[in-house]
């Protein structure tokens, strides 16, 4: 059969159309809240590598440590507004923005890193990071988890709650600070890269920072001399990326598959990898010669009622804040039983968290 013109424009049209087109490959900026100095940023860089591997040609992220692009306090705005394309955090430095930032990254007393990863993964707690951060134009994907932190890195012994009164302590969070107060400590807020020169100078009287090998990268064994523990104020910290909305409507659905993959894969590790270093900060402090004390368990079951009442109070200061705290302690009493019959090879402790009924009233 002759075909005529118009008949071969019609079929070379259709195969034009018909023929995938391959999306342009994209180039994304993301920074962190962490210095290069302080080791935490391993864990925003360990998922930048895994996700360029995963995306291949579809999408490069181009990382910047903490500071580099804009102050770290201020990557939550630069990510909000489009300045750049993400940026790696703690949700908790954002409480002040909205205080249900505050369990998305650590309580008093509560957590350990493997309830967290229970509570995002089965329990709604990724979709809650996503409402949360939502209303800032984000999707948020946590992707780092840490068990409990060293404690406060002290210029004096704290070895009870009398010793911590008075006590000018460098604390995070929001929680936290309450719960210090009422405690007869006074917060101190302070960026991780400044405690090293307030410490030396006795500009504060201790300081907590992180696991035990960032509180090395942060030279803190060499300003202190005692070291308090167990690190009650965070039980246990959570990590993630913040991504701009719009950037990531931008990619395919299966780019948007191999970044929630490069996170699942990031948080399994980050907690392996941190618990392995942690070793090796102790050792450095242990060798250092810091007098390591523990507070003791009365002192621990009063923090304990004063973290329950001070999370019942900020989950009250706003709705979404109430919605985390409770889905969060809702897991906690379903998982209760069988934590408790398989104690003691489950995940440790049932915490005597914060009362749920009262969490629930918050909700109306």
């Amino acid at each position: 059969m002759k075909l005529s013109a118009t008949m071969l424009s019609t079929l070379v049209v259709t195969a034009v159309l018909s023929t995938p087109v391959m999306a342009q490959k994209q180039t994304w900026t993301m920074t962190s809240t962490w210095p290069s100095s302080l080791e935490l940023m391993q864990i925003d860089k360990h998922w930048v590598d895994l996700a360029n591997q995963l995306t291949g040609d579809e999408l490069k992220i181009d990382f910047f440590e903490g500071g580099s692009l804009v102050p770290s306090g201020e990557a939550f705005a630069a990510v909000e507004s489009g300045t750049i394309q993400a940026a790696g955090d703690w949700p908790g430095y954002w409480a002040g923005r909205d205080p249900a930032f505050s369990p998305l990254g650590t309580h008093t007393s509560l957590f350990n890193a493997v309830d967290y990863i229970n509570w995002i993964k089965e329990w709604g707690g990724d979709a809650l990071f996503n409402e949360v951060y939502g209303k800032y134009g984000m999707v948020y994907l946590p992707y780092g988890v840490t068990n409990n932190e060293s404690g406060f890195r002290t210029l004096q012994p704290i070895r009870n709650l009398e010793d911590l009164k008075g006590k000018r302590l460098r604390l995070s969070g929001l929680e936290q600070g309450k719960v210090l107060e009422r405690l007869g400590g006074n917060q101190v807020s302070m960026a991780g890269q400044e405690l090293y020169q307030a410490l030396e100078r006795g500009v504060i009287d201790g300081a907590e920072f992180s696991t035990p090998n960032v509180d090395v990268s942060a030279g803190l064994h060499q300003v202190t001399k005692y070291w308090a523990t167990p690190g009650w104020h965070q039980s246990s910290s959570m990590f993630g990326v913040m991504i701009n909305k719009e950037a990531w409507d931008k990619l395919s659905p299966e780019t948007q598959a191999k970044l929630k993959i490069a996170a699942d894969a990031n948080l399994l590790w980050s907690m392996s990898f941190t618990e392995k270093r942690a070793i090796d900060g102790y050792q450095t402090f242990a060798d250092a010669g810091i007098e390591i004390n523990r507070m003791d368990d009365e002192s621990l079951a009063t923090i304990q009622n004063i973290s329950n009442e001070v999370m019942v109070e900020v989950a009250c200061s706003g709705p979404l804040a109430a919605k985390v705290y409770t889905s969060q302690v809702q897991y906690l009493a379903d998982y209760k039983g069988w934590r408790d019959a398989s104690a003691p090879f489950n995940l440790g402790r049932s915490p005597d968290g914060p009362d749920l009924d009262k969490l629930k009233a918050c909700l109306k």
